[in-house]
């Protein structure tokens, strides 16, 4: 089950040699395709590593992990590639900061191994850039509008069902490519 899990995320566990490139697809396909094969565990699964990670699965850490899956599959890397480099943009608040702690969840990316920055931004300037470092290949992502107006300022004890749920919505109810 942990090879079908982290074959299906695309992050292998590799430190030592530069593994393959990784297809791109979609986060909401592999998490389908895992789903079929054991669909309470996998969610489970990553909700759980969204949890060692930022303490809790609210639905913007969950967003961020979500997007940190996407685009590890878009720039060929797998989880705690070195040659990846995530800078998250947001306000230095709850929630809009959180989808840095659920990048890191999925990616391995960390403040102490220096690829991972928070950058101070408006609400309205929330992105996550992901980098090859090797390459130089970019992709962008943001929440989108529909996953602002239904998940901003859930209640403390309501993030936790938030949180599953936004695990479950289709890519393009959570994140969007900035072009």
């Amino acid at each position: 089950m942990r090879a079908l899990w982290l074959a299906a995320f695309a992050i292998g566990c590799s430190r030592g040699a530069t593994p393959a490139p990784a297809p791109a697809a979609s986060a909401s396909a592999i998490a389908a395709a895992v789903a079929e094969a054991s669909p309470a565990s996998s969610v489970d699964k990553a909700l759980a590593e969204v949890d060692r990670v930022h303490g809790g699965h609210g639905p913007w850490a969950v967003s961020g992990y979500r997007m940190g899956v996407y685009a590890l599959g878009k720039l060929g890397l797998a989880r705690q590639a070195f040659d990846l480099e995530v800078e998250h943009h947001s306000p230095l608040t709850p929630q809009y900061a959180c989808v840095a702690d659920g990048a890191a969840a999925s990616t391995g990316a960390s403040v102490g191994k220096l690829n991972l920055k928070l950058v101070e931004a408006t609400a309205d300037q929330v992105q996550t850039v992901y980098k090859n470092r090797a390459t130089g290949a970019k992709v962008t992502l943001r929440p989108t509008a529909k996953f602002v107006a239904r998940f901003k300022d859930v209640p403390m004890p309501e993030l936790g069902p938030a949180g599953k749920t936004a695990m479950g919505l289709p890519d393009a109810d959570v994140f969007e490519e900035v072009h």
